[in-house]
């Protein structure tokens, strides 16, 4: 049985001394002070140890099940969904106009990842509704956003998003679900969708799918296709439930992990519904929601991780295997514990670097969110750069770091009832949903590179080359510092060749992709491991009481700079070999 405690001292490092959000100039940071941001995080994590965690296997195990027509979600899941709804835990960074706490959003993503490390497939019942909220809020009519909002904020009513059909899922413009206008200015949707993350359950009394649909005179392509409002029940105007709409479930997938949540194949049968946003706009509307997903599916690629690696550093300190090379290091017991072992000691610094330096850049991208939110279009931009990065590369190696908490445990990792294999199960959906990784490869060398004249990815290494200059002179930062600026100059390179090669041979781009998405992850959580280091120094300079939790915040940031930051040289020579080692063999040749 697996176990879970909220990383609550490592995540104030990072809003108040990394970050310093009480002291920053974002609109409603000023109230983020240390003892608020301690109190919320503290109770999320009592939630988390003694409500969802203990669920988690549970859910696993038991699975959804389909009865006439009804999901019944696993045992315990209702009862812990209304203590979430009672604690207001589903409206923490909601609009206060729809019943909203109003906090910033980086408080959601606080509490976001204890949630997500408890229990992953749990949680995502109400992280989908806080997409779909968030879409609404920023597309539907004043009518629109009374009528559903406030019954989404408290999670009386969850949400979905629906978008992948049986023959279409990156590929969009091939969907086929039709809408027909009504003279009442609704429209009837009818089409299969597939894939559908909590689309039917009976935690909520109604359901609001947002579907992707084709209405006519859109014309062909992504650029036909409007985004719709149907509920599983037609909500009257005083706000009351009406008739069952005409959309059901076909059947629950059987998948590899987070078995505790629905994913289902939804049939739509001239359900009724009604446009958000602009008519054949349907894709901006919906990136709304896919925007946050992303960045919330990033989160979920190091919070299992994190989840994971406590119950491998656990296991490895009681676990007894063998002698230490150095020397006896339990002459009272017949073996030494298995952390004794340099391989071990890889293995799990390997993660704790991976989870500290991802918790990092997933918040200081929620701090951009929030400034974003507030007009600042240069974060906006910078963001919207780093969301495929966040996304694509957190949980490639959130899912490498799961396998390597497993492997700790060795052939008990390998057996369903200590529980290590669910988290490399779980953890493997979020390198496909939400835009699978070489989508989000893709976008990011093919679109966000170049936006607005190449300005965002200009502005970060800029920002990365002044965060160097900042510790000059500093020697205790070297070893964060110089490796932090060769993998720059490596990713610059890396960026250069496209620039060169990519618009006279594409393939050469995009054979590079991947690696590029990588090598920037790296210079990412090394930009974040250079500022938790210089955090940690001034702590240590002020005569902190608690020196042990500073050295071994450097002590892990230098196993980064040392033993992952080289990766990105690996990255670059693969980006220059370009495209004739990929594409080298014909199709009929494999």
């Amino acid at each position: 049985m697996t176990s879970y405690t909220a990383p609550r001292k490592d995540m104030q490092f990072l809003l108040q001394e990394v970050l310093n959000v009480a002291a920053s100039d974002i609109p409603g940071y000023a109230d983020l002070d240390e003892g608020f941001t301690s109190a919320v995080i503290d109770e999320a994590g009592k939630v988390a140890e003694e409500v969802l965690a203990p669920l988690n296997a549970v859910g696993d195990a038991e699975g959804c099940v389909l009865e006439n027509g009804v999901v019944r979600t696993p045992k315990g899941f209702d009862a812990a969904f209304r203590a979430m709804k009672e604690g207001g835990w589903t409206a923490l960074d909601c609009d206060p106009d729809y019943g909203g706490q109003g906090l910033p959003y980086i408080m959601g993503t606080a509490v976001g990842e204890i949630f997500v490390s408890a229990n992953m497939a749990f949680n995502m019942y109400q992280g989908l509704t806080h997409g779909a909220y968030s879409a609404i809020h920023a597309h539907g009519t004043p009518d629109q956003k009374a009528k559903y909002l406030p019954k989404m904020v408290s999670c009386d009513w969850t949400g979905t998003m629906n978008l992948t059909e049986p023959h279409c899922g990156t590929d969009l413009g091939l969907l086929r679900t039709k809408a027909e206008p009504q003279a009442d200015g609704s429209y009837l949707i009818t089409g299969q969708k597939i894939f559908i993350s909590a689309g039917e359950h009976d935690l909520a009394e109604n359901i609001i799918h947002l579907v992707l649909a084709k209405a006519p005179g859109g014309g062909e392509g992504t650029k036909g296709i409007s985004l719709f409002i149907v509920p599983k029940f037609l909500v009257n105007d005083d706000g009351s439930l009406g008739e069952r709409n005409g959309v059901s479930v076909g059947k629950i997938e059987e998948k590899m992990g987070i078995h505790g949540n629905a994913t289902c194949v939804l049939n739509y049968d001239g359900a009724k519904g009604w446009l958000l946003g602009d008519l054949h706009k349907g894709m901006r509307a919906m990136f709304t929601m896919m925007n946050e997903a992303r960045l919330g599916v990033g989160l979920q690629g190091y919070a299992v991780a994190e989840a994971a690696y406590q119950n491998a550093l656990s296991y490895a300190k009681d676990r007894l295997q063998g002698r230490a090379v150095t020397g006896t290091q339990n002459a009272a017991g017949p073996a030494d514990p298995l952390i004794v072992h340099p391989d071990i000691r890889r293995a799990l610094m390997d993660q704790k670097s991976f989870v500290e330096g991802a918790r990092a850049l997933t918040f200081w991208g929620a701090s951009l969110i929030d400034r974003a939110h507030h007009g600042d279009a240069a974060a906006d931009g910078l963001i919207g750069l780093l969301t495929p990065v966040i996304k694509g590369f957190q949980t490639d190696r959130g899912f490498e770091s799961a396998v390597q908490a497993q492997q700790i445990w060795g052939g008990h990792g390998y057996i369903e009832e200590q529980g290590m294999s669910q988290f490399v199960r779980d953890a493997r959906i979020a390198m496909i949903y939400e835009g699978a990784n070489g989508v989000q490869a893709l976008d990011l060398v093919g679109r966000k590179l170049a936006q607005d004249g190449g300005k965002h990815v200009m502005a970060f290494f800029e920002m990365v080359k002044a965060e160097c200059k900042a510790h000059d002179g500093d020697d205790r930062m070297k070893p964060f510092t110089e490796p932090l600026k060769a993998a720059s100059k490596q990713l610059q390179a890396a960026g250069m060749f496209f620039m060169q090669n990519g618009m006279k041979n594409p393939d050469a781009a995009l054979s590079g992709s991947y690696d590029f998405m990588h090598l920037m992850g790296h210079v990412c959580l090394g930009l974040m491991w250079t500022r938790m280091a210089k955090a940690a120094f001034v702590a240590l300079d002020g005569g902190t009481s608690d020196k042990l939790f500073y050295e071994t915040k450097i002590a892990t940031g230098r196993y980064y700079m040392a033993r992952q930051l080289p990766a990105c040289a690996m990255h670059l020579a693969r980006i220059e070999s370009g495209a004739d080692p990929v594409m080298a063999l014909a199709a009929e040749a494999f």
